[in-house]
């Protein structure tokens, strides 16, 4: 029997850049321009925008008299992997014998795993990363127990990653109160790419309204102006939801 499978998010190209295989980088730190160091673009783009790697680096903050800190970041993703940093239990002195690293540089990546994990543990496990309308209802499932209306945003990196969670009205939808200024504002300040957006109904229904289409169709056209993808528009409804955009 075939298992039914939800449809994954498609995100657009709206940029001209290329990023160069990591294999091909072969500048050091300091010969990077100021925009592309990790600690710069972290504050100029946001943390989401950053590889494993360049956050890394950004914790050691500097590397050895043998080895420039981003070099030896990389260096260790490939020989010890990411696969097995996010599988857990990573202890300090494998990673440090493994990677041919300092120990104390093996005990902050041991240390921030950690508390990543705990902050996770803290938000009920949702999802960090949202590339389907069943990952989109998952992290906002708190929302089909609410008696109020309200209009959240999700805002994603070009990795599907959930950037941003932002309540951006409360009360019914209408053309007149929703405007996409207001949806796309949070988008811009944190370099967002895509857009999920999600509006709850209290009384059980699943069927959009007049309004819920108008302003999709007027979201849709916004996002299109801005490069800037509006990937779903979801109704929620108790332990159930539904697709504007996916049944258009």
């Amino acid at each position: 029997m075939a298992v039914a499978t939800t449809p994954g998010y498609a995100l657009r190209d709206n940029d001209l850049l290329l990023d160069a295989p990591a294999d091909e980088y072969v500048l050091r730190l300091r010969d990077l321009p100021v925009e592309e160091k990790p600690r710069e673009k972290l504050l100029d783009l946001g943390a989401a925008h950053l590889s494993v790697a360049e956050l890394i680096a950004i914790i050691w903050g500097v590397g050895t008299r043998k080895e420039d800190v981003l070099a030896m970041a990389k260096r260790t993703m490939k020989e010890y992997g990411e696969g097995a940093l996010a599988g857990g239990n990573v202890s300090a002195k494998s990673l440090a014998e493994t990677a041919g690293i300092p120990l104390h540089k093996a005990c902050q990546v041991v240390a921030s795993l950690e508390l990543g994990r705990r902050f996770y543990a803290q938000h009920g496990g949702r999802p960090t990363f949202v590339r389907n309308a069943a990952q989109a209802r998952e992290y906002l499932k708190d929302m089909g127990t609410s008696q109020k209306e309200q209009l959240r945003g999700l805002y994603l990196s070009s990795r599907y990653q959930v950037i941003h969670d932002e309540v951006i009205s409360v009360g019914s939808l209408t053309a007149n109160i929703v405007h996409p200024r207001e949806v796309f504002r949070p988008a811009i300040e944190h370099s967002a790419v895509a857009v999920i957006i999600a509006h709850n109904h209290p009384s059980g229904s699943l069927e959009p309204t007049a309004a819920d289409l108008t302003v999709t169709r007027q979201l849709q056209e916004a996002g299109r102006t801005l490069g800037i993808d509006l990937l779903d528009h979801l109704i929620i409804a108790g332990d159930t939801h539904t697709s504007i955009i996916g049944r258009e």
